[in-house]
């Protein structure tokens, strides 16, 4: 345990918040494409490179794709807080009788939501944690709620490999490779691109799904020894409150936002039109973006049964995007640089040249874990990252569908080391960074094993 503490004071002292962090590798990048990149004969190189700058901020492509995954979070969060949710986590809670049954329910249920969408998933292994902690609390169980909290912030660990993973829905989405490429500067390549990669050989390929139920069945075992070795920790929690649409002196109009009736219509109106775009699609197994938020759209309105209490949870959601919201375009403004430049083709040499077919996935997953460490959004480690990979990949005649999950997998592992995302786990549960951390170090650790040989293997 002195190992992870000296871990955790060294990403306290030494680690800048996330938008800190975007806006350093912007000016390291600028500066990197200066010294060593490519300029243009009629161009003062300085300005060149800020034109790039500008042009990848605003790339229209890109900020459609950002807009995306915010709405991928938010409908998750928004789902998690409907009433059926609430009953659902509730009813769960009433089986907890110790520590590592607890731990295991918590893990599993969590990750099991979060393959179907990430934002659902960190949000429910929150909620459910802290309930799981509150119930233990009034029956006078005995109860490690640190452990409990860090099984709640699994389902990071396998998101991007999930439903909503941002590389493989995005790859599977018309056009979007040919896009990538075209921003990062090399619409050569794009032409050797497939339109798109789609989910059935990705998200639900057959190795993709063994991994998922390898972490799965060895996370459990894992957790379950752990909260049995376990010590019990002091609660004193109160209790945590889901947010309610009040009807007190409704007047007018105001009655329809309160109504079931205008929800219920308009969410099966939903659902028509869902059926009717993307039954095709769904019968393929070809998840994109589109489908899934429209999807969840439609279901979190019904499942809120109003539109007021629909807002309110909204509302609530948005602060989780804030963070990332902002930093999108830089990281789509650094993508310029490195394309435009032909930084991105020399760091794709090098690759290549260290690398041959069975060991670039396994350098990408390293590659891709220790990115994440410093962007720790899987949307904007896509938007730098793939282009590099992308052209790796065809030069080595390694498959796309390989080398996206090689990323995937790499950037959702180091979540377990990288708190960031745990910051609304950490909020609601009112646990710290410290606490859960040596737990979820080891979830890492058996992580990287499992999907280290994947990439080998399959």
């Amino acid at each position: 345990m002195g190992v992870l503490r000296a871990i955790e004071k060294l990403f306290e002292r030494y680690l800048p918040s996330p938008f800190t962090i975007a806006v350093l590798l912007t000016v390291i990048t600028l500066f990197l494409a200066l010294a060593f990149g490519e300029g243009t004969a009629n161009t003062n190189k300085a300005a060149y490179v800020l034109r790039l700058w500008e042009q990848g901020l605003w790339n229209n492509g890109l900020l459609v794709f950002a807009y995306q995954m915010m709405l991928i979070l938010v409908l998750g969060h928004v789902l998690v807080l409907s009433p059926p949710m609430e009953q659902l986590i509730l009813k769960l809670t009433q089986g907890v009788r110790s520590t590592s049954q607890a731990a295991v329910l918590v893990a599993v249920s969590t990750m099991l939501v979060s393959f179907f969408n990430w934002g659902l998933g960190l949000i429910f292994g929150a909620l459910f944690a802290r309930k799981v902690a509150e119930y233990a609390q009034e029956k006078q169980i005995p109860l490690n709620y640190p452990l409990i909290g860090a099984c709640g912030y699994s389902g990071l660990m396998i998101w991007h490999g999930g439903i909503s993973g941002s590389a493989p829905i995005k790859v599977a989405e018309k056009g979007h490779l040919q896009e990538l490429m075209a921003a990062a500067g090399n619409p050569d390549l794009a032409h050797k691109l497939p339109e798109v990669v789609p989910t059935s050989l990705t998200v639900f390929g057959w190795s993709n799904l063994v991994v998922f139920g390898a972490v799965l069945l060895c996370l459990a075992i894992l957790i379950r020894y752990l909260g049995k070795k376990a010590t019990p920790t002091r609660i004193g929690l109160k209790r945590y409150a889901f947010t309610k649409a009040e009807k007190a002196n409704l007047k007018g109009a105001e009655k329809m936002e309160y109504s079931k009736w205008p929800a219920f219509i308009f969410g099966g109106i939903l659902f028509c039109a869902f059926l009717a775009q993307y039954l095709p699609a769904i019968r393929s197994l070809n998840i994109t973006p589109n489908l899934l938020n429209f999807f969840m759209l439609g279901l979190a309105i019904v499942l809120h049964g109003s539109f007021r209490s629909f807002l309110n949870a909204v509302e609530e959601a948005i602060g989780d995007v804030s963070g990332i919201l902002i930093q999108f375009p830089l990281y789509f403004g650094i993508m310029g640089i490195m394309g435009g430049s032909g930084m991105i083709a020399r760091i794709s040499d090098i690759f290549v040249t260290f690398s041959d077919a069975t060991t670039l996935p396994v350098f990408t997953f390293f590659s891709a874990a220790l990115v994440n460490i410093f962007v720790p959004s899987g949307g904007g480690q896509w938007a730098v990252q793939g282009p590099l990979i992308l052209e790796s990949a065809v030069t080595l005649g390694v498959p796309l569908p390989k080398i996206i999950m090689a990323l995937a997998y790499g950037d959702q592992l180091t979540n377990m080391l990288q708190p960031f995302w745990a910051l609304p786990l950490l909020g609601i549960t009112k646990l710290k960074a410290k606490e859960i951390l040596p737990y979820t170090v080891l979830f890492m650790g058996i992580g990287m094993l499992i999907y280290v040989a994947a990439l080998l293997l399959f």
